[in-house]
């Protein structure tokens, strides 16, 4: 028997590998398919299997593609309805994949399909348990993303609470747990870094296997839940209903554009333009009117949570040689419309003579100096539990995830200094706002890891601050 973790950090996503006897399953999978088929063929085995631990939100899964190359059965748990050909298994079903067995446990809870997958070993002896979202590391799954229920969130909370106590707490304390996220990921509050452990490790860390009454889980689970990103509904949808061709998606979008065709789209609106570069590449010279969400970032969970709609046409500035990864990665999380991308990436821009706007950027020794003398309009946006761990007083805290609601309350005649955590954020936001007519913003480099390292005394941090 061979498991394999296959984690793509950007998402904060485990798929899987099961290999035994040259059979094969895939837990999980990405959009795209090649990199799995690629994967069981050097272990010269087939793909029996795709188990789906629910319908994801934050990712569009690979099933239905995979499936379709592979030949592969794709399985979804319990009370779970699509519109392509899947086995929706019963509750304690056996799957064989070689000399080994994968128990399928109904846990409904982070949605109503949720399933774990068990595997016993060639003995027959639990092994590890695929939990998808219903268990991670240090947390649980969420009860707000099941797609559109009249069963409360609430009530989901609840039924999570009977799925680990009732299905999974019961097994093994040696069982390894592999989870569908890691830290970082919007399907949990406050998930680890680590991406496996033990049962018996979690039952003694983990807040949600504690000793505690089915009242007061549901109340620490349902308190302080962040919206759900825009586009998670909408994956979701797609994973239940299907996709387009992951291959026509990644055929349209790498179609190059001269200058004057990105410039025609620019002047007539219609299509974004979304530079992919790095924050400092983007301060330097950009074109007028784009957005920046960087690729050396957590691009796609932003790109979903801020661009407006997936049906959104999108032309790409990337570096030169990142123009598939920008297509794929927008792919990952449903942006299946993306149209081109400028050839010769910036250069191309500026070889026909066109003109390049910059974003001012100062770094934090130069800011301590305004912040000390209230010689501006301050912005953090971090999100809220990051401004509230810690925070310079008389810093409004406007998180770039909600900037839709709050862009339009900022003044055109003002002067405002952003920051993030250390540059990423920040920038994004400062192209946003200048998306809607040039404005009077300020970039601190570096963030706030770099402003708390200034010479701004300590007692300026929360609610201790003397200082205007």
């Amino acid at each position: 028997m061979h498991i394999e973790q296959i984690y793509t950090g950007c998402l904060s996503q485990g798929a899987y590998l099961i290999v035994s006897e040259g059979e094969a399953a895939i837990v999980d999978p990405l959009r795209e398919s090649q990199p799995y088929l690629d994967l069981v063929g050097k272990h010269q085995a087939k793909i029996k299997y795709i188990f789906e631990t629910h319908f994801h939100a934050d990712f569009v899964s690979g099933h239905v593609d995979l499936a379709h190359a592979s030949g592969a059965e794709i399985v979804f748990g319990p009370s779970a309805e699509t519109s392509y050909r899947a086995t929706i298994a019963k509750d304690g079903q056996f799957f064989n994949v070689g000399k080994i067995k994968i128990k399928v446990l109904h846990t409904p809870g982070h949605t109503p399909e949720s399933a774990c997958f068990l595997v016993l070993d060639e003995k027959e002896n639990p092994y590890c348990l695929f939990s998808g979202d219903t268990l991670f590391i240090g947390d649980v799954g969420r009860p707000d993303l099941a797609i559109k229920t009249d069963i409360s969130e609430k009530d989901l909370a609840g039924m999570l609470y009977d799925s680990l106590r009732n299905k999974i707490m019961s097994l093994p304390d040696d069982l390894i747990i592999y989870p569908a996220h890691g830290a970082g990921s919007a399907c949990g509050k406050n998930i680890s870094k680590e991406t496996y452990d033990t049962l018996g490790s979690q039952k003694q860390s983990n807040y949600a296997l504690r000793d505690i009454s089915r009242e007061e889980f549901v109340q620490e689970l349902t308190t302080g839940i962040l919206p759900p990103p825009r586009y998670f509904q909408d994956n979701a949808t797609l994973n239940k209903l299907g996709y387009p061709s992951f291959d026509h998606t990644m055929e349209k979008g790498m179609k190059k554009m001269s200058a004057m065709e990105v410039d025609q789209h620019r002047m007539d609106r219609t299509a974004l333009i979304l530079d992919v570069r790095k924050a400092s590449d983007y301060a330097a010279g950009h074109i007028e009117g784009s957005w920046f969400i960087g690729l050396d970032g957590p691009f796609a969970p932003w790109a979903g949570s801020l661009i407006p709609s997936l049906h959104q046409p999108i032309v790409l500035v990337a570096e030169v040689g990142r123009e598939s990864e920008a297509v794929m990665r927008l792919a990952r999380v449903g942006f299946d419309h993306c149209v081109g991308y400028l050839e010769n990436g910036i250069k191309g821009w500026t070889g026909g003579g066109r003109k390049l706007n910059t974003t001012q950027s100062i770094d934090a020794a130069s800011f301590s100096k305004i912040y000390q003398n209230g010689d501006g309009n301050f912005i953090d946006v971090r999100k809220p539990g990051e401004y509230t761990a810690k925070h310079l007083e008389g810093i409004a805290s406007l998180p770039l995830d909600f900037i839709s609601g709050w862009k339009g309350t900022l003044e055109k005649d003002k002067k405002y200094f952003l920051h993030c955590g250390g540059g990423y954020r920040s920038m994004i936001a400062i192209s946003i706002l200048n998306a809607d007519g040039k404005m009077n913003l300020v970039d601190i480099a570096g963030g706030f890891s770099a402003i708390t390292k200034s010479e701004i005394p300590a007692n300026c941090y929360n609610v201790t601050c003397t200082q205007a």
